[in-house]
């Protein structure tokens, strides 16, 4: 059996094939409901996300292009244009690339955590399509152990990457408890959205959000529980706000210096963070000249994600050398697996012959024969057949010449070493 993992992913494809090769909730059942059809695959699981579409597959041999070609009739698309975007891994290079991707290594963004629960999802779906054997369920196990220690022991995910999550680390650095922090976020797009979900995640339990479309804050207001407002009542709303943070798409900033410095007044100078994330800036560089205020722009946050992502890198090469220790573990496992299903059978075969001669004894013995001499042709008929196949193995063996096979017989068998068997006997003293 070996692992095969096909994949097309944002290195290796534009957005329009991924796009095509992606699959929908409805379509993710009917391709199980096939490939549990397959002839050629034994178990599989698709992992099918905004930025990679991969199939990971158990077959007894060959390669992926049964796989490619079922890819490819499923979406519709012809076999050159999947292969030339696609990669291919196969036995430890697949295992050893869906611990990579579980664990955030791969992803668009180094150490993104979104990228574990998709695959906990697709191993969801593949169970309950019934796709998942022994073998994979065991991979699966393996590879959400090694994401996990991934996140606790190199500290992968600790340093924020995103300009939203960058953000908000910036203000946790300038207040030491949030919760008491009202939070003013201007605009409503998917960077406020982002900000907003970390803000709450980080404790602010008081958020305005104003946008030039009221309707359309109103939508994020309602999911975060906070306040909507049009932009002329930012005034009003600045009086109140520890946190500013705006990302709109005016052509003109929104906040200028005379704007926030009134709103300083009313505050008695209470200090106010301001982030603007804006390109052009939605907030006056003027605004930065205000003892109170602490300002920060996409390039000061740029500089912040920088030094994370040095730090992620760190933390990925770590990560690399725990992914690798645990590809190990893991063939390992499968080795130790595979030798039980062997054991299992030499001891079947044992129990079955001894049970045979055991019914010839006792059939003996109700003829009324002596129970010495039963018992003596029952040891040495079980010692001649246990010892019949393994000893015509040893002398072909030694007749081949296969000092291995002998070697391993003797370590097996718990025997002299073949080696000291071949050395000349010493001649007695008389």
């Amino acid at each position: 059996m070996r692992f095969l993992a096909l994949g097309i992913n944002h290195k290796t494809a534009p957005v329009a094939l991924r796009e095509r090769v992606a699959f929908t909730p409805s379509q993710l059942e009917e391709a199980s409901q096939q490939l549990r059809k397959h002839e050629s695959i034994k178990e599989a699981a698709i992992v099918s996300t905004c930025n990679r579409t991969e199939v990971y597959t158990l077959v007894e041999a060959g390669d992926a292009r049964p796989l490619l070609t079922w890819l490819s009739e499923f979406h519709g698309l012809s076999l050159e244009e999947i292969a030339e975007y696609s990669y291919v891994h196969e036995d430890q290079s697949a295992i050893g690339h869906l611990m990579r991707v579980a664990s955030g290594l791969d992803s668009m963004v180094l150490g993104e955590p979104q990228i574990l629960g998709q695959i906990k999802d697709a191993y969801d779906l593949a169970k309950q399509q019934q796709l998942l054997g022994s073998g994979m369920e065991l991979l699966f196990q393996q590879v959400f152990a090694t994401a996990k220690r991934v996140r606790t022991e190199t500290g992968i995910g600790t340093n924020p990457v995103s300009v939203a999550y960058a953000a908000v680390s910036l203000a946790q650095k300038i207040f030491a408890d949030l919760k008491d922090s009202h939070a003013l976020l201007i605009g409503a797009g998917e960077t406020i959205e982002l900000v907003a979900r970390h803000l709450r995640q980080a404790g602010v339990q008081k958020m305005t959000i104003a946008n030039r479309t009221v309707e359309k804050a109103q939508v994020l207001a309602d999911e975060m529980q906070a306040e909507a407002v049009a932009l002329n009542a930012i005034p009003d709303c600045l009086v109140k706000s520890d946190i500013v943070i705006s990302s709109t798409a005016a052509p003109l900033p929104i906040l200028g210096k005379g704007m926030v410095e009134r709103a300083l007044k009313l505050r008695r100078h209470k200090p106010i963070f301001m982030v603007d994330i804006a390109v052009p800036r939605d907030i006056e560089p003027q605004v930065d000249q205000l003892d109170d205020v602490f300002l920060f722009t996409v390039d000061d946050l740029q500089e912040v994600i920088d030094e994370n992502l040095a730090a992620r890198r760190e933390a990925a090469r770590q990560a690399e050398e725990l992914i690798s220790g645990s590809v190990q573990e893991f063939l390992r496992s499968l080795r130790v697996r595979d030798a039980g299903r062997m054991i299992g059978e030499f001891r079947r075969n044992a129990q079955e012959l001894a049970d045979t001669e055991l019914q010839l004894a006792l059939s003996q013995l109700d003829q009324g024969q002596d129970a010495r001499e039963v018992l003596q042709r029952l040891t040495r008929s079980l010692t001649n057949k246990w010892l019949h196949h393994p000893t015509l193995k040893l002398r072909e063996a030694s007749a081949e010449n296969r000092a291995d096979l002998l070697a391993a017989a003797s370590e097996l068998l718990n025997l002299t070493d073949p080696e000291e068997l071949s050395k000349p006997r010493a001649n007695k003293e008389p």
